[in-house]
């Protein structure tokens, strides 16, 4: 995956993160355009999650000294915090609201390794705030930098990565929303042999694109910001799986500031029934990509394919054992999951 993920943490009781898009009336999608613009262009997302998890935990300071409730209770880095007496939690915000609750202790139902487990934890009062405290840090979002595949004008829509954002085990993550920012790529790190290489951006939080709608196996979807400009972007028919040939076709792709470059490649394999949406196997053929990042690397996911003047895919994956080598979506999956 391709996906280039990374925490922010905050120091305190909990680390809210919050950008709260509600999912609870979910619109009815118009057909993706058959003209579209090239994106190639990176974006930082910020997806929230369903599930806030504790990833770690610090010392309160007490008029006895300094103590941590929740280590001493015994919460895990990693651990899923379901409920607290009772109450859901599905995210950082609430589970900040619960603790204002004034409980003598918090029964806590955690999810550990999929194995439920049940805590109880009693607060202590900071020395400092004189407000009450268990040492929790947790997260409810997943940051990351990928690349945006395509512009939907007409629909006012966006599609990107070509692959899911998924925990370890293969998963998707459910999202509650989030949020689509401008990105600056200030680096690559190159891939080698066995070791994936990745694109590193800073986003640009005054720069909002969107706001992220769904997570789905072809991609991130979303709608653009009414302030979007596609003025410098370049207009595409949409192709098809069944017109791509093998030879050589192009990338898009940004491997400096933000802005996208267009870069040769093969075609090598096109399999339009692949169950894994691994559609094309390409080659980087660019002296350029290959000069400067050995080839495909994280962050590249998304990247859009153009042959013969159309888009007919997305980068998604690259081969760990050669980085010139990687995995495409067809435009075809992408348009049709949302």
């Amino acid at each position: 995956m391709l996906f280039k993920r990374f925490t922010k943490i905050l120091l305190g009781i909990v680390c809210v993160l919050t950008l709260a898009v509600s999912l609870s009336a979910m619109p009815v999608f118009a057909q993706t355009s058959d003209d579209l613009y090239l994106g190639g262009f990176p974006a930082g997302f910020v997806l929230n999650t369903q599930n806030v998890e504790v990833i770690g935990m610090c010392d309160i300071m007490t008029e006895n000294g300094a103590c941590c409730p929740a280590r001493d209770g015994g919460v895990k880095s990693g651990d899923i915090i379901k409920s607290i007496n009772g109450i859901q939690i599905t995210s950082a915000n609430q589970l900040t609201e619960t603790m204002k609750e004034d409980f003598a202790v918090y029964h806590f139902s955690i999810l550990r390794a999929g194995e439920a487990v049940d805590l109880t934890l009693k607060p202590i009062i900071d020395g400092q705030t004189g407000k009450r405290k268990l040492g929790l840090l947790v997260k409810d979002t997943i940051n990351g930098i990928g690349t945006v595949t395509y512009i939907d004008k007409a629909n006012n829509k966006f599609g990107s990565l070509g692959h899911p954002v998924a925990v370890e085990n293969g998963n998707i993550v459910e999202i509650n929303g989030g949020c689509l920012y401008g990105c600056s790529i200030y680096d690559v790190k190159r891939g080698l042999r066995g070791n994936p290489g990745e694109l590193k951006g800073f986003f640009d939080n005054t720069c909002m694109l969107g706001t992220v709608k769904t997570n789905t196996k072809c991609g991130i979807f979303g709608d653009l910001s009414s302030e979007f400009d596609v003025s410098t972007l370049t207009k595409v028919k949409k192709g098809s799986v069944s017109e791509a040939t093998m030879g050589k076709a192009y990338i898009y792709s940004t491997l400096d500031g933000n802005k996208s470059e267009k870069y040769e490649i093969s075609i090598v394999k096109v399999d339009a029934n692949n169950k894994d949406n691994r559609n094309y196997v390409i080659k980087i053929s660019d002296k350029r990509v290959l000069d400067k990042s050995g080839g495909i690397v994280q962050g590249m996911s998304g990247s859009p394919i153009v042959q013969n003047g159309k888009l007919i895919g997305a980068v998604t994956h690259v081969f760990i054992n050669d980085p010139t080598r990687g995995y495409g979506i067809s435009i075809d999956n992408m348009a049709s999951s949302y």
